[in-house]
C-alpha cells in the first residue's frame, strides 16, 4: 500500500490551473486536433505558445484531469462557430519527464488491472473488466467493464479508492467499445478499424447489407463484437446511387437507402 501511497502522491505542478480559453464572438482560433488512445474521439485544444505539429505528445487538461495525448491534426484555424465549448489551451509539449510518468502509469495501470479482478471476483460481481486507465497526474483512475446489467459496485469503489487513494470512476461500456479496446483481426484478414483508424462509431443498417446484395447471413456481415460490421457504411453511398438499365431499356434509379430506417445504433446505452 505504501508503495501506491506514494506513487498517488505525486501531483502536476499548478499548471493545471484552469486552462478554459474565452472565445471571441467571432472569426477563428489556431488549434490542435489530440487523441488519448490509438483510434480515439479527436479532441481540438488551442494551441499555446510553443509550434506544435503532428505527432507531438502534448500535456492537456481534460475534464478527468490532466493528461498526456498525441497531436493527430496540425494547428489549423477553426472558425469559432464550429467550435465545441468549453475550449481548452494546451498547456505544453511533453518533457522527458512527463513521458516517463506516461510509462509508469501504463505499468501501475497493469497492477491495478489485476487488483480491480481479484476484487471484482471477491464480491461476486456479474462484470468483464476491459481496460484502466490513469489520469497523468494521477487525479483519477478509470476502470471501464462490459456487464449484461446495472451492477451495483459501489462497495467495489470504496475498496478501490482505499487502495489507490485517488478518485475512481467505473464506466460500464458496450459491445462495440469493448471491441476498440481489446481489438483483433477482422473477418477481411485485417486488424478491425475500430482499433486502428475509425474514430467515432456511425449507426449502421441491415438495409444497407441488402442493397450491395450480400449474405444476410449474421455470421457472414456480423463483426467481432457481434453487431453489423462497420464497413457496411464504406460503400453504401455508392450502391445507393447506381442507375441500373431495366430490361425494356428504360433507366431505373435503385432505391437511395434511409439512412433512419432500421439503425442499429452503434453505442449502447
Amino acid at each position: 500500500m505504501d508503495e501506491y501511497q506514494e506513487f498517488c502522491d505525486f501531483k502536476e505542478d499548478k499548471e493545471e490551473n484552469d486552462t478554459i480559453v474565452e472565445l471571441p464572438e467571432s472569426g477563428t482560433v489556431t488549434v490542435v486536433g489530440v487523441r488519448f488512445r490509438p483510434a480515439g474521439k479527436i479532441y481540438y485544444f488551442k494551441v499555446g505558445e510553443e509550434e506544435l505539429k503532428v505527432n507531438d505528445v502534448v500535456i492537456v487538461q481534460t475534464i478527468r484531469g490532466v493528461e498526456a495525448g498525441t497531436v493527430v491534426i496540425g494547428p489549423r484555424e477553426k472558425p469559432v462557430e464550429e467550435i465545441v465549448a468549453p475550449l481548452r489551451e494546451v498547456i505544453r509539449k511533453a518533457t522527458e519527464d512527463d513521458l516517463k510518468t506516461v510509462e509508469e502509469n501504463k505499468k501501475r495501470a497493469r497492477e491495478a488491472f489485476a487488483i480491480c479482478e481479484k476484487k471484482i471476483a471477491e464480491h461476486g460481481l456479474p462484470m468483464k473488466l476491459i481496460d484502466v486507465e490513469f489520469t497523468l497526474d494521477v487525479g483519477k483512475i478509470l476502470f471501464y467493464f462490459t456487464a449484461e446489467g446495472r451492477v451495483d459496485f459501489r462497495e467495489l469503489v470504496k475498496d478501490l479508492a482505499a487502495i489507490f487513494k485517488t478518485r475512481i470512476e467505473l464506466r460500464q461500456i458496450g459491445v462495440r467499445d469493448e471491441a476498440k479496446f481489446l481489438g483483433g483481426i477482422g473477418p477481411c484478414g485485417r486488424e478491425i478499424c475500430c482499433c486502428t483508424w475509425l474514430g467515432d462509431f456511425e449507426p449502421v443498417s441491415i438495409r444497407m447489407a441488402k442493397g450491395q446484395n450480400l449474405s444476410l447471413n449474421p455470421s457472414k456481415i456480423s463483426g467481432l463484437c457481434g453487431r453489423l460490421m462497420c464497413c457496411l457504411k464504406y460503400e453504401n453511398e455508392c450502391y445507393g446511387c447506381q442507375e441500373t438499365t431495366a430490361e425494356d431499356g428504360e433507366e431505373e434509379v435503385d432505391e437511395i437507402i434511409e439512412k433512419d430506417d432500421e439503425i442499429i445504433e452503434m453505442e449502447e446505452e
